[in-house]
């Protein structure tokens, strides 16, 4: 077996980015495909990506060819998708990171335009603007959920779970929190120990939106953790989804240095220490004054960042009042591989759970 011939960032990439873990992420999966090969016949990983969103857009700006909304609408999603997936290996937020940020929102909120089922909202806190995009709920809404991607996946990566829930009655609120997507990149908004309070503005602002309704959060990846913290502090939770979170995020630096660099920046920092301090204060089995909520952990059984004894240690230990665990057995991280699967199960449970809470007394 000969060793791999690519340079080590693209050997990263194409570990780092599957087939699996693109099409989740939105990108289509003919593009999926022409990115990995584009990569491995040596062409640049943001070159290939960004080259890829460019046909995307100008197929979409082609009125002869593509005439229908429904038609422009998706290509604007694909091209977003894209760019999102050219900046995915960039470690520091430079001005061309920024930009091109910018224009992923820019072509995702023409997607929203043409699709009208979203809106693109600017929650205020202490500690600066937080962005995400709201999905009004089909029909009478039964409650609102709050989602989050993790260190990588941000609010318009995981739209395929807020679609899914939104489709069973509720509202949905695809948040970019402290140190995440645009809410960091574009608005400077990074992780910091008062992050609890820019979470209570987000549930502030969804309790707003829909009064005296019971009110959900699902985390994905290290997102996972930061949603049961929020979970176990604000009694307004009633119930919450933990998709490959762990007990203590700190615990990367030294098993993980790319993804640990990354928690850095997360944090709006150089210094480790200073980012090991921060990430300490998410305590996802810390006991708070909330207990009350339920909670659903899914579990891959091939993650490789997230043991099965790892979720089961976890399971016990937090103080929520009912606990579930999902194991796929050949799940990936944050069960990619089981995209559709995943969000019909989260987004059933979370309905459940928020009907049973506005019954319960």
């Amino acid at each position: 077996m000969h060793p791999p011939t690519e340079p080590p960032d693209t050997q990263a990439a194409l570990r780092q980015f599957s087939l699996e873990r693109m099409i989740a992420y939105g990108i289509d999966a003919a593009d999926a495909i022409e990115l990995r090969a584009a990569v491995l016949a040596g062409q640049p990983w943001r070159e290939a990506a960004s080259g890829l969103a460019a046909r995307a857009i100008a197929a979409a700006e082609d009125a002869g060819a593509y005439p229908t909304d429904a038609s422009r609408a998706a290509l604007y999603h694909r091209a977003s998708a894209l760019l999102r997936m050219s900046q995915a290996l960039m470690l520091r937020d430079t001005d061309q990171r920024r930009q091109i940020v910018e224009q992923a929102v820019d072509y995702y909120r023409r997607f929203a335009a043409l699709r009208k089922d979203r809106s693109h909202v600017r929650i205020e806190t202490s500690e600066g603007p937080m962005a995400g995009w709201l999905l009004p709920a089909q029909g009478m809404a039964a409650g609102s959920v709050i989602i989050i991607g993790g260190v990588e996946g941000w609010a318009m990566d995981f739209d395929g779970i807020g679609e899914a829930v939104a489709a069973r009655g509720v509202n949905v609120l695809l948040l970019d929190a402290p140190g995440q997507g645009e809410t960091r990149i574009i608005h400077r908004h990074y992780l910091s120990a008062r992050w609890r309070e820019s979470f209570r503005r987000a549930i502030d602002f969804m309790e707003q939106s829909l009064p005296d309704r019971p009110i959900g959060i699902i985390g994905n990846s290290m997102g996972g953790a930061i949603a049961l913290d929020v979970a176990n502090n604000d009694r307004r939770i009633a119930a919450c989804c933990n998709n490959g979170g762990i007990i203590r995020p700190s615990d990367f630096r030294a098993a993980r240095a790319t993804l640990f660099a990354k928690m850095v920046a997360f944090c709006g920092t150089s210094d480790e220490d200073r980012a090991t301090a921060i990430w300490d204060t998410v305590e996802p089995v810390k006991p708070g004054p909330n207990t009350s909520y339920s909670l659903l952990v899914l579990q891959g059984g091939l993650d490789p960042l997230v043991s099965v004894e790892h979720a089961h240690t976890f399971m016990a230990r937090t103080p929520a009042r009912q606990k579930h665990m999902e194991l796929f057995s050949d799940g990936d991280h944050c069960l990619y591989n089981h995209r559709s699967d995943r969000d019909i199960l989260i987004a059933d449970w979370m309905r459940k759970r928020l009907d049973d809470a506005r019954k319960s007394p």
